[in-house]
């Protein structure tokens, strides 16, 4: 097993106000179907409180306390970037491993900037970025801007060739053994931009970024849009359908959630066997993400799977268990050092056309 540039970053640390907070088992339980269980109906906590055994207003009570202790980030209808016609990918920037933080604020000023890590690499800034359908600069021409502003020395264009796996659910109430057990594969996701309308953006503009905690969440945006909320709620399960909404979740802070350690494993994949094994590597439940993208000369690695643990060794022992699953031998780990953003991408505002009139005069 490969081993990468450990000296090209600081040592892994917690972010400031990173420690894990105590939870309860009734916590934990409501946090896992906060992440997976919240439905699109009037009253979805009744829904989450049933599951987890106790009453809606005790629900709401403990979600409105994790967010005040930094546990849930926030609770939001999650879109698929893909599906609304955004282009997007990952970058890997490489820039002076001495101030990163001022390329770090430059790259983050981008308004489809939503997560951004330094990484023990010398490629040491790996960022998402999304740019409107109807940019005039493009993701090409936002790049080139981006890494003239933040001085990059040389920047790596890593766009997802496949998508097998895309679900940041982190298990609160298993410990590693479940982390590191595969479940059964799944067939690659789709990611064509599908057919939307006037009213799907404005459904998205009155809904997206965080939602109230109360009994009936979904009920300003539909009074906002002056809309029934039944018929609000038909809608959105009509966008899920047509894979432009995935879900709406709540969001943890992995750190304060007791996640400390996040990563980047990258696999050196025969071509053959891509899509064989993408969905094996997918099905393992530690897995958020995990997508086949380009390799290069300086590196060979196809295949990237994302690991959240409680610590160092439990991302090890995830990928581990995928090495042994799937007999691939040649893999790298990347370990994020600190985290200079991460945000849910908001669509269909006016940032992204200032951010281009500013540093591109278009």
């Amino acid at each position: 097993m490969a081993a990468v540039g450990a000296q090209h970053g600081p040592k892994l640390r917690s972010r400031k106000h990173g420690a894990a907070v105590p939870l309860d088992e009734t916590d934990k339980r409501l946090l896992n179907l906060m992440q997976g269980s919240f439905p699109i109906a009037p009253r979805p906590y009744q829904h989450v409180a049933a599951q987890a055994k106790i009453t809606e207003a005790e629900a709401i009570q403990r979600v409105q306390r994790l967010l005040e202790e930094r546990i849930i980030r926030q609770v939001t209808p999650i879109f698929d970037t893909r599906a609304l016609g955004y282009q997007s990918m990952l970058v890997a920037a490489k820039v002076d491993p001495e101030n990163p933080w001022r390329a770090a604020n430059v790259i983050n000023a981008h308004p489809g900037v939503s997560h951004n890590y330094l990484r023990n690499h010398e490629f040491n800034i790996w960022f998402t970025i999304a740019t409107e359908p109807n940019s005039p600069l493009g993701l090409q021409g936002t790049l080139e801007t981006l890494a003239r502003l933040a001085q990059a020395e040389s920047i790596r264009q890593l766009p997802t060739l496949k998508l097998f796996k895309i679900r940041m659910d982190l298990e609160m109430e298993a410990g590693t053994e479940a982390l590191a057990k595969a479940a059964q594969a799944v067939e690659p996701a789709e990611t064509e931009p599908q057919p939307y309308d006037e009213r799907d953006i404005a459904v998205i503009r009155a809904l997206q970024g965080d939602m109230p905690i109360i009994p009936e969440p979904y009920a300003p945006a539909a009074t906002n849009l002056n809309m029934p909320q039944p018929e609000l709620l038909g809608h959105l399960q009509g966008m899920q359908e047509r894979k432009l909404l995935r879900r709406v979740a709540a969001i943890l802070f992995h750190r304060r959630a007791g996640f400390s350690a996040n990563g980047m494993g990258v696999w050196k994949v025969p071509d053959e066997r891509i899509m064989e094994l993408g969905p094996r590597m997918a099905a393992f439940r530690g897995i958020s993400h995990c997508y086949q993208r380009p390799t290069y000369q300086d590196w060979p690695y196809s295949i990237f799977t994302m690991a959240h643990g409680r610590s160092k060794e439990e991302c090890d022992a995830i990928l581990d268990s995928i090495a042994a699953e799937t007999g691939i031998e040649g893999r790298a780990t990347l370990y994020s050092s600190t985290e200079f953003k991460k945000i849910r991408l908001l669509y269909f505002t006016e940032d992204f056309r200032a951010w281009e009139r500013e540093h591109a005069g278009v």
